[in-house]
């Protein structure tokens, strides 16, 4: 009985370390499977950073252009303020001309009322 005894001793022994050798395979194919997990999102931050950076040069070339664009803006800013001067002096030259318009007008009818002329040989 004892070789029987050993014989299954000696099965649980080779069982217990097929047990821990598949144990320990299928833990070390877990941590490589992290592992690669891991390696690739370090690719993918590495690819994001480099994008970012190329953005960043972007964003400095944007920020002068538009520093470029307001230092133009404000030579134009000059112009538009003469030209709503001008504006200005047009609508109220248009004014005083509708006047003088009016006080013509006026004077012509007085006219042709003192020396009766017919309206129609104007």
């Amino acid at each position: 009985m004892a070789s029987s005894k050993d014989t299954k001793q000696d099965q649980l022994a080779a069982s217990l370390n097929d047990l821990f050798t598949n144990v320990s395979d299928m833990i070390k194919g877990e941590l490589q499977g992290t592992n690669n997990v891991l390696e690739l999102l370090e690719k993918m931050n590495v690819r994001v950073g480099e994008e970012y950076n190329g953005f960043g040069d972007v964003a400095s070339g944007l920020r002068v252009f538009v520093e470029q664009l307001k230092s133009k803006s404000c030579t134009f800013d000059d112009y538009v303020q003469q030209l709503d001067a001008i504006e200005q002096h047009v609508t109220e030259f248009e004014a005083v001309i509708s006047m003088l318009d009016k006080y013509v007008s006026q004077l012509e009818s007085k006219m042709q009322s003192v020396y009766q002329i017919p309206p129609a040989l104007k």
